[in-house]
């Protein structure tokens, strides 16, 4: 069987690759807000004297873990977004198990980091 036999001819691909791009766009959402409340939370403390490694680390610090693990996260998520919408341009088959397993962690990662800036937030 060709591929051309296995594509798809109606429009799954094309609502497939567009969802992807929502779902990548809420991401970005998310990432902003996090990163939005680290900055607010930096603005609002003072700078701690005689702190030394984490066990003198203030709420801004763990934020700032939390925007960083989020940006990496999303820019994983990205990279996984572009290389599925390229693949279902070319086939409809499956999508690798290993971009999966890099698009579950990212979600996690992100996931967490979201929920722990919220818990931590101003």
């Amino acid at each position: 069987m060709s591929a051309a036999a296995v594509r798809d001819p109606g429009l799954q691909p094309e609502r497939t690759s567009l969802s992807w791009g929502r779902t990548l766009l809420a991401l970005f959402a998310a990432d902003l807000l996090i990163w939005r409340s680290w900055a607010v939370a930096g603005s609002q403390s003072a700078p701690v004297r005689g702190s030394a490694g984490w066990a003198g680390a203030g709420t801004t610090d763990y934020l700032g873990v939390c925007a960083l693990a989020a940006m990496v996260a999303t820019g994983v998520l990205c990279l996984c977004v572009l290389a599925r919408v390229h693949q279902l341009r070319d086939s409809s088959y499956a999508a690798p198990a290993s971009l999966m397993r890099w698009a579950a962690a990212g979600v996690i990662v992100l996931g967490t980091s979201a929920v722990a800036a919220i818990a931590l937030g101003p």
